[in-house]
C-alpha cells in the first residue's frame, strides 16, 4: 500500500502575533469609492464598521482583486475596469502580507484602468499574473472558497451549496491538501471502475456464446472453402466488368461528341446559308424598285402615244369627212344634172340644215379643273404609294436584321446559362441537395417580389482568373455561396418563409447609399514586395452582392501577392498587411488585445471546386433584357407591316379608280369634240358645195375637179392611216415592254417572297440546328457524367493493378461473355449446398472475435483488480481523514449551537464506492419542538442560515490552514439575541492560539458587546469633511493604539 502524503505543516504564529500570510497593510488608490485608502489590520479578529455606502465592502472587493482573483467571484462586474472610481482612468490595489518570519514582507500591487487592463508588481517589479498566483497558493489563500472569502453579493450562495459541493469547498478550506485531490481521484476512478465491471462481464459472457457457437460449425468450414474460391474468381470477374461497362460508356460519349460536332457544323453551314440568302433579297428589292421605275416610264410613253394616235385618228375622221363630202358632191351633181337649181336649192337646204344642227348642238364645257384634280390625286397617290413601299422595303429589312440579332442573342443566353446550370450542380454536389428547387422557386414568384433578389451568391459572381477564384473561394464561408440576398425586407421575411425547407440562408442587404468605394491604391513598398491587388478587386458580382460580401468578410483587408511575396511574408506583415494570398499559402496575422503581441498562421491554398465556371450575372440580365427588347420590336414591326400592305393595296385600287375616271371624262370631250367638228366640217362642204354649184361652169370640170380634191383627202388619210399604224405598233411596242417589265415586276414581288419564306426557312432550320447543338451539348454532358460516374464506379470497385490486368486478359472481353462466365462460376459455387451460406465468414469473423474479446477481457480483469488496489488505497487514508475532519467539525458546531441554546450537527453522507456523491449535511435545529433538518433556505429563516452559516465558518477555525477568512455583513436579517451569541462566538474562537486572521463587515454592532484582546475595529469613514480629521489619526496605526493612549492617561 502507498505511503500517504504529507500533511499541510501547521502555521504557528510569529512574536508579532502575525501568521504567515496574514494581510498587513492595505493601500487604494482611486479604487471603487475611495480617493486613497491606508489601513492596517490587526492579526486577529478585525471588525470593519462603517454605514452603507462608505466603502466597507470595497475592502473586501480590493482583497480578492489584489490577491488574483477574478472579477466575476465578486458578483458585481464582470472587468476589473468597472471597479476604478468614477470620473478616473486607472487605480491601483496594494496589499502587504506577512511573510514565513517576521522580517519577510511581501507587496502585491495590481494596477487597473478603465480599459480593462491589469498590470502586477511582486515588491514594485513587474511580474506576470501566474507568479502572484504562484504567492496566494504558497500560502493556502483561496478567494474562490466560499469558506474561506464570503463577499457580500455571495452570502446566499453559500445557502445554496449542495452537501456535495459544500465537501468540496469544506476540503479545500481544511486539512490535508490532497484531500480534494484524492477525492477528485476516487470519483474518477470509481467510475473507471463500474465501466470495467460492466465490461468485463459482458465480455466473459460473450465469449462463452462465441465459442460454443464456433464449436458446432466447424465440420461445415472446408465446404465452404472450396466453394469461396469458386465465389473469389467470380468477384474477380465482377472487377472487370465495371470496367468493360466503362468503355461501353467511353464508345457512348465519343459518338456523342461527334454528333456536337456534326451539329456545329451543320449549325456554321445553316448561318453561312443564312447570310447567303439575305444579300440576294436586298438586290431583289433593289432591281424590283429600279424596274418600278421603268414601268412608271414606260406607261408614261404609252400615254404619249395613246394622245398622238387619237390626235391623228381625229384628223384622219376629217379628212374621211371631206373625202366622203366630195364623193357625194359627185354623185350629187351626176345624179342632179337636169336640174342645177334645184340642186343649188337642194345645197341650200342642207346647208340650212347642217347650220341648224350646229347651232342647235348643245355647247359642252370640258371638266378642266376635275382633269387636274384627278391627275394630281393620281401623282399624290402613285407617291404616297412609293413612300409605303420603300417604308414596307425598310420595314422587311429591320425585321430580318432583329431576327438575326435575336437568334445571336438566344444562343449566347442559352450558352451563359448553361454555365449557370453548372454552377448549381456543383452547389449541389457539395452538399446542397435543394438548390435547384431553392433557384427554381425564385425564378417562378419574381413577380411576387419587391425588389430584386439576387442568388445563389454563386451564380453572381464572376472571377476571370483560376488563382483569384481559389483566394475568393478560400476566404467566403461556404454558407455564403447558397445564400439568396434580398433588399427589402419584406422579401427576406417572404424568402426565409418559403425557402425554409430547402437550407439555404437568406441574408438582407440594407443598401447604404453614403458608402464610399476608395480606389484601390498600392503602396510603393508593397509593390516592391510582390502585392499587386486586393481581395474585393478581382471579382465581379451586382452591386448589393459585393456589398455583402466586402463587409461580412473584409475583403478590402485581405491582399493578393506573387510567389515573391512568399519569400518576404514577415516583412509584408511589418507594414500592416495582416491578411494576403500567395499563388502557394494564405497568411494571416492577428493582434492580441492584451499584450499587443502577434501571431501568424500560414495555410495552403486549395484549388476553387466551385468558381471555375463562373459567369457574368450582369451580362446574362443583359441578355434577357435585351431577347425581350428584340422580341418585342419584331412583334411590333410585323403588326406595323400588316396595316402598311393592306394601305399599299388600298391605294392601289384607288388610283386605279381614278385613272378609269380620267380615262372616262377623256373620252367624252373627245366625242362631243369630234361631233362638233364633223359638223362644222359638214357645213363647210355644204357651203362649199353651194359655192360650187353656183360657180359651176361644167359638171366634167367640176366633177374631175371634186375627184381631185377626194383623192388629196384620201391621200392625207393614208398618211394618217401610216402615221396610225407606226404610233400603234409603237404603243404595241410600248405595251409589250410594260407588260414584260409589269410581269417581271410580279415576278420580282414572287421572287422576293419565296426567298422570304426560304429565309425563314432557312431561319427556323438555324434555329432547330441551334437547338439540335445545344441538344447534343446536352447528350455529350450527360455521357461525360456516365463515363465519369462509370470510372468512378469501376475505381471504386477496383484499381487495374499490373496482376490485375494479367488477369483481365484471360476473361471473356464482352459484357455478355463475361456475365455467362461470371454465372457459370456463381452456378458451381451455389451447387455446393450448406444450410448456412454465411459461416465461414461468422466462423472467421467470431474467431476473431474471440481472440480480441480474450485478450480485452484478461486486460480488464488485470485493470479491474488494478483500479480496485489503488481505490482501495485512497479510501484507506481519505476516508479516515475525512471522517475524522467532519467529526471534529461536528463537535466545534455542535458545542457553539449548545451555547446558543439551540442545536446542531454535521455528518458526513457516504455513498459506498459512489464517491461523487459524497457531501456534508449540516442540520440544525432552532427550536426546542422541532427536529434537526438540513439547512435550506426551505426549512430555515435568513437569520437563522447567517447565524448557522457563520457558526460553520467558526467551527472550520481551528481545522484552517489559511492565513484570512473573509466574512461580509454576515449579522444582516439576525436577531438581536443570535447576533449577540454569534459575536461571542466570533470573540472566543478569535482568541484561539492559531486562529486565521478574520475580517467582519458590518454596518452596525450592538451595544455592550464583549471584546477581547483578540478584537480589532476598523471604522470607515468616506466623505467630504474627512480630509482634516483624517490627518489628525493619520500617525496611529489602528484604534488599539488610540485607546491605549486614553487608559494611559
Amino acid at each position: 500500500m502507498a505511503e500517504p502524503p504529507a500533511k499541510r505543516p501547521k502555521i504557528v504564529r510569529g512574536e508579532d502575533d502575525y501568521l504567515p500570510g496574514n494581510i498587513v497593510e492595505i493601500e487604494l488608490h482611486n479604487f471603487m469609492t475611495f480617493d486613497y485608502l491606508k489601513c492596517k489590520p490587526y492579526s486577529r479578529l478585525n471588525l470593519v464598521i462603517g454605514p452603507n455606502g462608505s466603502g466597507k465592502s470595497s475592502i473586501v472587493c480590493a482583497i480578492a482583486l489584489g490577491l488574483g482573483g477574478d472579477p466575476l467571484l465578486l458578483g458585481r462586474a464582470t472587468s476589473v475596469g468597472a471597479y476604478v472610481k468614477r470620473g478616473e482612468e486607472n487605480g491601483y490595489i496594494k496589499i502587504s502580507l506577512r511573510g514565513d518570519t517576521e522580517e519577510e514582507h511581501i507587496v502585491i500591487t495590481r494596477k487597473i484602468s478603465t480599459q480593462k487592463n491589469s498590470e502586477w508588481l511582486f515588491n514594485g517589479k513587474a511580474v506576470p499574473k501566474k507568479e502572484i498566483l504562484a504567492v496566494t497558493q504558497r500560502f493556502n489563500i483561496q478567494v474562490n472558497n466560499l469558506t474561506q472569502f464570503l463577499p457580500q453579493d455571495r452570502v446566499c450562495e453559500f445557502a445554496k451549496l449542495t452537501p456535495v459541493q459544500l465537501l468540496k469547498e469544506t476540503e479545500k478550506a481544511v486539512g490535508d491538501p490532497q484531500l480534494p485531490i484524492q477525492h477528485d481521484a476516487l470519483i474518477q476512478k470509481s467510475h473507471d471502475l463500474k465501466i470495467i465491471e460492466r465490461s468485463v462481464e459482458r465480455n466473459g459472457e460473450t465469449l462463452d456464446q462465441l465459442k460454443a457457437l464456433n464449436a458446432e460449425q466447424e465440420k461445415d468450414v472446408k465446404r465452404v472453402r472450396r466453394r469461396e474460391a469458386l465465389l473469389e474468381k467470380a468477384e474477380v470477374m465482377k472487377k472487370k466488368l465495371p470496367w468493360l461497362k466503362y468503355d461501353m460508356k467511353k464508345a457512348e460519349y465519343m459518338k456523342a461528341k461527334e454528333l456536337e460536332n456534326d451539329a456545329k457544323s451543320k449549325l456554321n453551314e445553316a448561318a453561312k446559308t443564312l447570310n447567303d440568302f439575305k444579300e440576294p433579297i436586298e438586290k431583289q428589292k433593289k432591281d424590283k424598285v429600279a424596274l418600278e421605275a421603268k414601268c412608271k416610264k414606260v406607261g408614261s410613253l404609252i400615254s404619249d402615244n395613246a394622245k398622238r394616235r387619237m390626235e391623228i385618228m381625229e384628223k384622219e375622221t376629217q379628212l374621211e369627212v371631206q373625202a366622203q363630202g366630195k364623193y357625194k358632191e359627185i354623185q350629187d351633181l351626176r345624179k342632179q344634172e337636169a336640174s342645177r337649181q334645184q340642186r343649188i336649192l337642194r345645197a341650200k337646204e342642207e346647208l340650212t340644215a347642217a347650220e341648224s344642227e350646229l347651232e342647235n348642238l348643245s355647247s359642252y364645257e370640258p371638266p378642266t379643273a376635275e382633269i387636274s384634280k384627278l391627275r394630281a390625286s393620281i401623282l399624290e397617290m402613285e407617291d404616297s404609294e412609293r413612300n409605303m413601299r420603300q417604308r414596307k422595303s425598310e420595314q422587311e429589312r429591320s425585321l430580318v436584321q432583329l431576327k438575326t440579332s435575336l437568334l445571336h442573342c438566344t444562343d449566347r443566353l442559352k450558352d451563359m446559362e448553361s454555365t449557370k446550370s453548372k454552377l448549381l450542380y456543383a452547389l449541389k454536389n457539395s452538399g446542397t441537395e435543394k438548390i435547384y428547387e431553392a433557384y427554381q422557386w425564385l425564378q417562378e414568384h419574381r413577380s411576387a417580389l419587391n425588389k430584386e433578389v439576387y442568388g445563389p451568391v454563386l451564380l453572381e459572381v464572376n472571377v476571370s482568373d483560376r488563382a483569384h477564384a481559389s483566394y475568393l473561394e478560400g476566404h467566403i464561408p461556404y454558407y455564403m455561396w447558397k445564400s439568396f440576398i434580398t433588399q427589402d425586407s419584406g422579401d427576406r421575411d417572404f424568402l426565409v418563409k418559403n425557402l425554409r425547407p430547402f437550407d439555404v440562408p437568406v441574408l438582407n442587404y440594407v443598401g447604404k447609399s453614403g458608402r464610399q468605394k476608395e480606389p484601390l491604391h498600392i503602396a510603393e513598398k508593397l509593390h516592391a514586395l510582390g502585392i499587386y491587388s486586393r481581395l474585393d478587386q478581382v471579382f465581379d458580382a451586382p452591386d448589393a452582392v459585393k456589398e455583402v460580401m466586402i463587409s461580412q468578410f473584409g475583403l478590402e483587408y485581405s491582399y493578393i501577392g506573387t510567389a515573391e511575396t512568399d519569400q518576404k511574408a514577415d516583412d509584408v506583415s511589418k507594414l500592416g498587411v495582416l491578411d494576403f494570398w500567395t499563388p502557394d499559402n494564405h497568411y494571416r496575422w492577428s493582434r492580441s488585445r492584451y499584450g499587443n503581441h502577434v501571431s501568424g498562421s500560414v495555410e495552403p491554398v486549395d484549388r476553387s471546386r466551385l468558381l471555375l465556371c463562373s459567369s457574368d450575372a450582369g451580362e446574362i440580365e443583359r441578355l434577357r433584357s435585351k431577347k425581350k427588347d428584340l422580341e418585342d420590336r419584331i412583334s411590333d414591326l410585323e403588326e406595323s407591316l400588316r396595316p402598311l400592305q393592306s394601305d399599299i393595296r388600298q391605294i392601289e385600287d384607288e388610283a386605279s379608280k381614278l385613272r378609269k375616271q380620267r380615262e372616262e371624262i377623256v373620252n367624252t370631250i373627245n366625242h362631243h369634240n369630234r361631233k362638233k367638228q364633223e359638223m362644222v366640217n359638214r357645213v363647210d362642204q355644204r357651203k362649199k358645195k353651194l359655192a360650187s354649184l353656183q360657180e359651176e361652169d361644167d359638171l366634167d370640170t367640176i366633177v374631175e375637179k371634186l375627184a381631185e380634191q377626194a383623192a388629196a383627202f384620201n391621200a392625207e388619210r393614208y398618211k394618217c392611216a401610216l402615221r396610225v399604224k407606226e404610233l400603234l405598233g409603237e404603243a404595241f411596242s410600248y405595251k409589250r415592254s410594260f407588260a414584260h417589265k409589269h410581269m417581271a415586276s410580279i415576278e420580282f414581288d414572287a421572287k422576293i417572297r419565296e426567298m422570304e419564306i426560304n429565309l425563314k426557312e432557312h431561319e427556323k432550320f438555324a434555329l432547330q440546328a441551334s437547338l439540335h447543338l445545344e441538344y447534343c451539348r446536352k447528350e455529350v454532358e450527360d455521357h461525360r457524367r456516365q463515363l465519369a460516374a462509370a470510372k468512378q464506379q469501376a475505381e471504386s470497385i477496383t484499381m487495374i493493378t499490373p496482376e490485375l490486368e494479367k488477369a483481365f486478359l484471360e476473361m471473356p472481353t464482352t459484357v455478355e461473355e463475361l456475365e455467362a462466365a461470371i454465372q457459370d462460376n456463381i452456378s458451381q459455387a451455389n451447387s455446393i449446398l450448406f444450410l448456412n451460406p454465411n459461416i465461414l465468414a461468422e466462423y472467421e469473423d467470431r474467431r476473431r472475435q474471440i481472440e480480441a474479446i480474450a485478450r480485452k477481457h484478461e486486460a480488464d480483469k488485470r485493470e479491474l483488480t488494478r483500479c480496485l488496489t489503488e481505490i482501495n488505497a485512497l479510501k484507506e487514508y481519505w476516508l479516515p481523514t475525512l471522517r475524522n475532519i467532519v467529526s471534529r467539525i461536528n463537535e466545534t458546531f455542535s458545542r457553539n449551537f449548545q451555547e446558543m441554546a439551540v442545536a446542531g450537527e454535521v455528518s458526513l453522507d457516504e455513498h459506498g464506492s459512489d464517491f461523487d456523491q459524497y457531501g456534508i449535511l449540516i442540520k440544525v435545529k432552532f427550536r426546542q419542538a422541532g427536529q434537526l433538518q438540513v439547512l435550506s433556505a426551505h426549512h430555515q429563516s435568513g437569520g437563522e442560515r447567517s447565524v448557522s452559516t457563520i457558526l460553520y465558518l467558526v467551527s472550520l477555525q481551528d481545522l484552517t490552514n489559511c492565513p484570512f477568512r473573509v466574512v461580509d455583513e454576515i449579522n444582516q436579517g439576525m436577531d438581536p439575541i443570535n447576533e449577540r451569541k454569534m459575536f461571542h462566538q466570533l470573540v472566543r474562537s478569535a482568541s484561539q492560539p492559531n486562529t486565521p486572521q478574520c475580517f467582519l463587515l458590518t454596518p452596525k454592532l450592538l451595544s455592550d458587546l464583549e471584546y477581547s484582546e483578540a478584537c480589532s475595529i476598523l471604522n470607515i469613514m468616506n466623505g467630504p469633511w474627512i480630509e482634516q480629521p483624517s490627518k489628525v489619526w493619520s500617525s496611529g496605526e489602528s484604534w488599539r493604539s488610540i485607546t491605549g493612549l486614553v487608559g494611559k492617561r
